[in-house]
């Protein structure tokens, strides 16, 4: 316990916060049983050591700890967490808990054996929370972590504070709030560096090796995450790889699961299923006409999750309208309902029809609008792409 709780206050202390990210104010941590779900590289350790910096400045109140740890491999987290609460503390974190054999089972016997315990938990976004898990069911309250938003890198890089937006403010005043922004800042001049190397944290400490080490975490969730924790044998993890590079060099795309089943000599149904593993790893997205009704069927187009992934693992093939029509579903996709629907590009909260485009691209009818790329300030139902961007 006492290795444990100097390794925590030498991280606290020796780490410093380099960006807040707005969901430490969206999650109700009064809850006791708390998930934190995202991507490899996404920023969940940096987010909990800023809660807790915030929150629980006393080291005697909180301890972090990370699960990769051998000392694990003969200890139970239900023993070390009532050693701990003995101890006084107050608040445990248990980083990447899908490390951990029996997790569910564990949390459940800490939540029922210590009350006045809060405990919360990292895990990769493939991790199956509630689905099949009799013992969390009714008691973990589980958030995922997306990666920056457009509006958090530029704020980053340009020393602004720039508030998110709702949907609706974007719609009804987009003119107004995007030319208050272009008095201060050039969105267009940070938004091209965004779409390639902007949504996952780590370029702030390796931006010459960002797309390395995004090629290495997509590679860990396939190998682990996706494999492991779905259960699949290593030996059909270079048809997954492959899977993923069709969808990379097409998207976006209707598929046709008979011809990709026999570039990856396997059945319909298992590229199926593979599909959905990616999806859940938060490598892909899957675009359909009644959302999630549809989970089981055929996709209408299949995108990658976001702008970052494509430049990384096909950066000479990936075309402007790849990159438009990645990046407004992965930001809008986050908060709202994203559809598929004839003649247009997006179907967003049931209601609002959208195409994406250039600078040139203009609403197909009086009761849609165009996501443009190229401009700074719109005009009626034409708002700049870059402007979903602010909208977390």
């Amino acid at each position: 316990m006492d290795f444990f709780k100097e390794a925590h206050i030498n991280l606290i202390n020796n780490s410093k916060s380099v960006m807040r990210r707005d969901l430490i104010d969206e999650i109700n941590w009064n809850d006791r049983l708390i998930g934190i779900k995202g991507f490899r590289g996404v920023g969940k350790t940096s987010f909990l050591l800023d809660y807790l910096r915030e929150n629980h400045p006393d080291p005697k109140d909180s301890l972090y700890i990370n699960l990769n740890s051998f000392y694990f491999t003969g200890r139970k987290i239900a023993g070390f967490a009532d050693e701990f609460h003995k101890r006084g503390g107050k608040v445990l974190v248990l980083d990447q808990i899908h490390k951990y054999p029996d997790w569910a089972k564990e949390l459940r016997e800490c939540y029922d054996m210590l009350p006045d315990l809060k405990i919360i938990f990292t895990a990769s976004p493939v991790l199956r929370v509630f689905e099949g898990n009799e013992y969390l069911q009714n008691i973990a309250k589980v958030y995922h972590l997306p990666g920056l938003s457009f509006r958090e890198y530029l704020n980053h890089q340009t020393k602004q504070n720039f508030k998110k937006l709702s949907f609706n403010e974007i719609i009804k005043n987009h003119k107004k709030i995007s030319s208050a922004i272009v008095e201060k800042v050039k969105p267009l001049a940070y938004f091209d560096d965004y779409l390639k190397h902007g949504y996952y944290p780590y370029f702030l400490d390796r931006r010459s090796y960002f797309s390395d080490d995004l090629l290495k975490h997509i590679n860990l969730a396939l190998e682990i995450d996706v494999t492991y924790l779905n259960q699949i044998e290593l030996k059909y993890l270079p048809k997954l790889r492959k899977l993923l590079y069709i969808v990379a060099n097409e998207v976006p795309f209707s598929p046709n699961i008979s011809k990709i089943s026999n570039e990856i000599e396997t059945s319909r149904a298992t590229v199926m299923n593979y599909l959905r593993y990616l999806k859940n790893a938060r490598l892909i997205n899957m675009l359909y006409a009644n959302g999630d009704e549809d989970q089981m069927k055929k996709p209408s187009k299949i995108y990658l999750h976001n702008t970052n992934i494509l430049h990384a693992v096909v950066p000479a093939n990936a075309d402007n309208a790849s990159y438009r029509q990645t990046f407004f579903y992965n930001q809008l996709g986050y908060k709202h309902k994203v559809k598929s629907t004839e003649g247009y590009d997006f179907k967003i909260d049931e209601n609002y029809l959208f195409d994406v485009g250039g600078k040139y691209i203009k609403p197909k009818s009086n009761s849609s609008y165009a996501a443009s790329d190229r401009i700074e300030i719109g005009c009626d139902r034409k708002i700049p792409l870059w402007l979903f961007g602010f909208m977390y």
